[in-house]
């Protein structure tokens, strides 16, 4: 099979197209014939040599990637609910950016049929994410959040849920997405120097938990307005996370969860942009837009 891997760790120039022996579905798995993967910033991480804590100390070349979406053309012994042709989104642990992948069968959704492959590939990291860290900061009706980055896949995807249960979103973007957060009903707000003030001009009765999605002076601000500390989540300021006394996103990812907001995206009540999907050979593109850190809505590779 074709995969983008890479020899060693370096920058996107890394990635390149291998032939790469083909996985087969074990017991318990199937495999997916992949038509689109996600793109995030945990990929250009890998790629630069990091390996999350849970992961052994893997042989190279390396195959980023831990989303996607295909079609299932391989089911391993004692597999039920899963057959070779359905269309699927799922989740792995790495290996996405490749034309076939295996999962344990219990990591993919039935994909809807209103669902663009673009879609599907790069839904699970932004849903997953935007939920588990709203659970865990407990956000209630009525109470107030504040998202940096909220224009990215992660922030449109927690505005969303956030609205969905009652909660007023306030959102920092660039002024060219304003437009896009007041879509899903949020209230914008530019970042940059005073966005504590501006905040505080919006959130008249205070803030009670924030996202941060942007950190360094996002994280700071963060700080500054929310007065309980177990209520901000960061996505990025991993290192500085139990030494400030903030949270990072905890929990496992479902198919469950991922199932339902496809449902909701094919039934016109999800917003998920995709900013530009990549073909397969040219994946260090699409890391190099990623590592901008800037720009609405997902980056995904097709294959």
């Amino acid at each position: 099979m074709r995969a983008a891997a890479f020899a060693e760790p370096g920058g996107p120039e890394a990635l390149k197209v291998m032939e790469l022996p083909a996985p087969q579905a074990g017991p318990g798995q199937v495999r997916v014939r992949v038509r689109a993967a996600g793109v995030q910033p945990f990929d250009a991480a890998v790629r630069a040599g990091w390996l999350p804590p849970y992961l052994p100390d893997l042989p190279y070349p390396r195959v980023p990637g831990n989303e996607f979406a295909g079609v299932v053309d391989q089911v391993g012994p004692g597999v039920t609910g899963v057959a070779a042709g359905d269309e699927v989104l799922g989740f792995s642990r790495l290996f996405a950016y490749a034309e076939c992948v295996v999962v344990p069968a219990t990591d993919v959704a039935p994909k809807p049929a209103g669902v663009p492959w673009e879609v599907a590939g790069g839904l699970t990291a932004a849903v997953q994410t935007a939920e588990l860290a709203i659970d865990g900061i407990g956000l209630a009706d009525g109470e107030t959040l504040l998202v940096h980055g909220a224009a990215g896949a992660v922030g449109t995807a927690a505005v969303q849920i956030a609205r969905r249960r009652g909660a007023t979103v306030i959102g920092t973007a660039r002024e060219a997405n304003h437009d896009h957060l007041r879509s899903l009903g949020a209230v914008p707000v530019v970042y940059g120097e005073g966005l504590a003030d501006r905040v505080r001009a919006l959130a008249t009765g205070g803030v009670d938990a924030a996202l941060d999605g942007a950190g360094g002076h996002a994280l700071d601000v963060s700080l500054e307005l929310v007065a309980d500390r177990r209520r901000i989540v960061t996505l990025v300021e991993h290192g500085k996370a139990a030494q400030l006394g903030v949270r990072v996103v905890q929990g496992e990812r479902t198919a469950e969860r991922l199932g339902r907001y496809a449902a909701l995206y094919a039934q016109g009540e999800f917003v998920f942009p995709v900013r530009r999907a990549y073909p397969l050979e040219d994946a260090a593109g699409a890391h190099r837009e990623i590592e901008t850190g800037h720009g609405r809505g997902k980056v995904v590779i097709t294959i």
